[in-house]
């Protein structure tokens, strides 16, 4: 007689539905595991063994035989304990095997029957809901995956209370989901002295996701001002919150409450490497532009990264998506997010500045700058330079809207996007529109047309663009409430997508 358990194995963020089969046979006992496992799931045979004994419970002096099918798809991590178990215990007569064949099961097994929390608990429950089956997890991922309303899930401690649950000694009520509340950073946008132009720029980047660069000296407030602009993204929705922490489960980032409407906000080191921003690496996991789905990922520093590293930005910047190739993984991972970037003018820093600027200015401008490529640089819809604060205007009062007040009229333009993009599959921002849908929204007056016609052949727009300043203006009008996009908005689009003449 051959039991039947059921499990998952992550392929990006897909769970592929996982059989585990049980056999018990006459024979020299043993106890082997096939299917392609890898030294995790090797190993499993000992932690279940050691587990079954914490229980009083014997394993038979017969060959046991676990086949992981489909035999030809790879199965790595420790999760795959549980089922395995599950299986056993099935074939000895321990559990009703109806039950165990009606769920999925994932968790890694401690030595004394306890179970402990594995990654992926939610893409598992998302595939258990498709299966119509439900889904046995660790008791610390149970919030995790009652996120997926359609899948029933239990979350025992021990494998104890998975036994007296499929026996009915003790049944376990269903999972709650939770919700992680983040803290509130108190960083507010009023701290920034001056830069008004900046925050003007940072307001519009957030209302329309557009990707945002900004040059200036050292000290000049660029990370202050990326570090407040978690505080004017609206939280997350709950559909865009699930796409978010499928990534976050796979990483292993999703604390024991459940999950978070915060905006993911990633701000990778310039050392970091390709693998590391992009994906790649054991498995192929995800890269920080993953990890930032949904949010924003911060490169400050920005020429400082390696000349492979941003290259590889271009087109996951362009299409929201990634694939990551490797010799024994093809992966894709969604990467929607906000690009902001920040960069010195110059190696030394101090361009600007004729008194502290080194020997080589101005070569060493354009030798620095020269590091981001013209179509990295041609991504970014806003370009803003920050010049340096005066000393003295650091005791001035606090002027400017507070990050709840700017943050107020993002979610108003939130709002009315989230409504003109309803029905709409992969359009939720401007920064989202193009083609035909671009026209439509963005189509400006005739005054509005006649200036951008003559912009774009004064300064050389490519056609991307011409269609990033179409971008910008729609966001610009939805935050004044205009229906139209006229004149004024373009001219404050283009003012940005110009403002760093050396970059353009």
């Amino acid at each position: 007689m051959v039991t039947r358990a059921y499990t998952v194995a992550f392929e990006g963020i897909e769970a592929r539905p996982v059989e585990v089969q049980c056999a018990l046979s006459p024979g020299m006992p043993a106890f082997s595991i096939v299917g392609l496992p890898d030294k995790a799931v090797s190993e499993a045979r000992d932690r279940v063994r050691a587990a079954l004994s914490a229980m009083s419970i014997a394993l038979p002096s017969k060959r046991i035989t676990i086949n992981l099918s489909p035999a030809d798809l790879p199965k790595e991590g420790s999760h795959f304990d549980l089922p395995i178990a599950l299986a056993l215990l099935a074939a000895l007569d321990i559990i009703p095997p109806e039950e165990v064949e009606a769920s999925v099961a994932l968790g890694e097994l401690s030595l004394d029957g306890s179970l402990v929390p594995v990654i992926g608990a939610l893409p598992a429950a998302l595939a258990a809901a498709e299966e119509d089956r439900t889904l046995i997890c660790p008791h610390a991922c149970g919030a995790e995956a009652a996120w997926v309303i359609a899948a029933r899930v239990i979350a025992p401690r021990t494998l104890a209370a998975v036994i007296q649950h499929f026996t009915g000694q003790s049944p376990l009520p269903p999972a709650d989901p939770g919700e992680v509340t983040s803290d509130p950073s108190g960083r507010d946008l009023r701290d920034v002295k001056g830069q008004e132009r900046a925050k003007r720029a940072l307001e519009i980047a957030a209302a329309g996701r557009h990707h945002m660069m900004m040059v200036g000296s050292p000290g000049a407030g660029k990370s202050m001002l990326a570090a407040r602009l978690p505080g004017l993204l609206p939280p997350l929705s709950a559909m865009e919150a699930l796409e978010t922490s499928m990534i976050h489960s796979l990483s292993g980032l999703l604390d024991e409450g459940g999950i978070s409407r915060t905006r993911p906000f990633r701000e990778p080191h310039h050392t970091a490497s390709m693998a590391a921003i992009v994906g790649g690496g054991r498995g192929a996991k995800p890269g920080e532009i993953s990890l930032a789905h949904n949010g924003v990922l911060f490169m400050d520093e920005f020429p400082e990264f390696s000349r492979t590293v941003l290259e590889t930005l271009r087109q996951p910047v362009e299409t929201g998506e990634v694939v990551v190739a490797r010799a024994n993984a093809h992966v894709k991972y969604p990467c929607r997010f906000m690009l902001m970037a920040a960069a010195n003018p110059c190696k030394c820093g101090q361009l600007a500045d004729p008194n502290r600027a080194c020997a080589r200015v101005p070569v060493c401008g354009e030798d620095y700058l020269g590091r981001i490529s013209g179509p990295l640089m041609d991504r970014f819809d806003l370009r803003v330079e920050v010049p340096p604060v005066a000393f003295t205007d650091l005791d001035l009062p606090d002027i400017g809207d507070s990050s709840a007040t700017v943050a107020a009229r993002v979610n108003a333009a939130r709002d009315v996007q989230a409504a003109r993009f309803a029905g709409r599959d992969g359009m939720r921002v401007n920064a989202d529109a193009e083609g035909a849908m671009l026209e439509d929204i963005a189509t400006p007056d005739a005054e509005g047309r006649a200036f951008l016609l003559k912009v774009a052949e004064r300064f050389g727009l490519s056609a991307r663009g011409y269609h990033r300043v179409l971008r910008v203006a729609r966001t610009i009008a939805d935050l004044d409430g205009a229906e139209t996009v006229r004149k004024p908005h373009l001219a404050e689009a283009a003012s940005y997508r110009l403002a760093i003449a050396a970059l353009n």
